[in-house]
């Protein structure tokens, strides 16, 4: 993790913005390659991230990583983070409070990393990284460009977990994903 990355890190162990930092386990910060060409944005922590700190380790982040191995994506080549950096109770929504006082760190992930594409996991990322009216179920796989970034939405692993019948969009999603990338030559594998 670059020197800049690893004191962001250490900023946002430290916050306390929200009342989530008062119930968090860990703060889950993010994961990655600290120069990735592809980086994962989801909404929130679940249970099995706030535990071990690390997002899209649970069910979602190992159907997540099944995607990424269909499509030969490494998962050590991108960086995954969330919009919050601590799990909201019984994995609701983020509010939108919380994710007021922790978009700055995100944005200042994706200034430090600079990412050729990013990817929104779910409706409430796209919401909030794309735009408020944001309709996953017409819109994912959709292009845009916004703030000098590709960027792009798919369902969330974990709506897959409770919808399979989307599994199939999801994969058709993650191919095209990784043509844009190499189309950017960016990098995916090794």
């Amino acid at each position: 993790m670059s020197e800049e990355l690893e004191q962001l890190k250490e900023t946002c162990a430290h916050c306390r913005a929200c009342p989530l930092g008062d119930t968090r386990t860990n703060v889950v910060f993010g994961v990655g390659n600290p120069n990735a060409d592809l980086m994962f944005v989801g909404e929130a922590p679940g249970e099995q991230e706030d535990l071990s700190g690390t997002p899209f380790v649970g069910r979602a982040g190992q159907l997540l990583d099944h995607y990424l191995f269909a499509v030969d994506i490494n998962r050590e080549q991108v960086y995954i983070a969330n919009i919050l950096k601590c799990r909201p109770p019984k994995n609701r929504d983020p509010l939108p409070q919380e994710e007021d006082a922790c978009i700055g760190y995100l944005r200042e992930q994706v200034r430090l990393i600079r990412p050729k594409i990013i990817v929104c996991l779910g409706r409430i990322a796209a919401m909030r990284l794309i735009k408020p009216d944001f309709k996953i179920t017409a819109e994912h796989g959709r292009w845009f460009e916004k703030g000098g970034f590709l960027m792009t939405a798919v369902y969330h692993p974990a709506a897959l977990l409770r919808d399979p019948r989307k599994k199939e969009d999801m994969l058709e999603d993650m191919k095209q994903i990784r043509r844009m990338l190499t189309e950017r030559g960016g990098a995916a594998g090794e």
